[in-house]
């Protein structure tokens, strides 16, 4: 797994970015390999990033702003509405706990995102998979007695017993993430919810996604997935789709962005 973790490129998908008044910014060419726009990327790994996030969520936290994505603040939080029923429908039927791993979930920017709500139930475990300086910020700066952060998946499970594993923004980042998800898997999650993950309208497609540099100077590469092939993965893995969803970072001609709340029927 730690291969893994120290490949993952942060989450950091920007809605932005759409709204930008350029051709300059967002996702850009359709390249052959995931390596070739590797060798073209700036910045992914930068300190610049963290601490945007860093400066960002510790606002959130001390209610000074009212949510962060992507290190973008605002005025008013955006709910994932169907993000935040998955959670709902898994503590629902874990018996009013929710015991949550946010693979790649930055500083607990979902968290941040529906708090309101977990504080309104009594049993929360939040535990958030990041690569190392993500964690060790974390631990520093935001680590409560629910939001917990983890190098590992394992690890996680181990201390939290998570079983609702959180996929937001990160799975078009890794190199390759069907291997990623073979391991993660393992674990044997009851219930998967996906968010914001670009498919592509044709066939799968490695991009470039370049970030406009008033918010922070990186490009990196990005993913648009085959839906077919993507959904057919986690039915072979035995997880039944409960539900899919339009994610908050929209669509164009070329893609769009969708959500799914998957639940595992080994145990049903």
């Amino acid at each position: 797994m730690k291969q893994f973790i120290k490949s993952l490129i942060p989450p950091i998908l920007l809605n932005t970015l759409k709204k930008v008044q350029t051709n300059k910014y967002g996702w850009k060419g359709n390249y052959s390999s995931w390596n070739k726009v590797q060798s073209l990327s700036v910045g992914y790994d930068s300190d610049k990033i963290l601490q945007t996030v860093r400066i960002s969520l510790l606002a959130v936290k001390n209610g000074e702003v009212a949510y962060e994505r992507d290190g973008v603040i605002f005025d008013k939080i955006q709910y994932s509405w169907p993000l935040l029923a998955g959670l709902m429908y898994g503590s629902s039927k874990s018996g009013g706990a929710l015991k949550v791993c946010d693979f790649g979930g930055s500083l607990g920017s979902t968290y941040y995102q529906n708090k309101k709500f977990l504080d309104r139930i009594s049993d929360v475990s939040w535990s958030v998979v990041e690569q190392k300086h993500f964690v060790d910020v974390g631990k520093t700066e935001f680590e409560d007695n629910r939001l917990k952060f983890y190098h590992t998946v394992a690890e996680a499970i181990e201390k939290e017993r998570s079983n609702i594993l959180v996929l937001s923004s990160v799975l078009q980042y890794i190199k390759n993430p069907y291997e990623l998800l073979d391991e993660i898997l393992e674990s044997d999650f009851e219930y998967i919810l996906i968010d914001r993950t670009p498919f592509s309208k044709s066939k799968e497609r490695i991009t470039l996604q370049v970030v406009p540099p008033s918010i922070y100077e990186a490009n990196y590469p990005c993913r648009f997935f085959d839906k077919l092939e993507f959904l057919n993965y986690f039915n072979n893995k035995n997880f039944e789709l409960v539900e899919e969803f339009n994610a908050l970072d929209g669509k164009s001609d070329i893609y769009e962005f969708k959500g799914f709340i998957l639940q595992n029927m080994k145990n049903v």
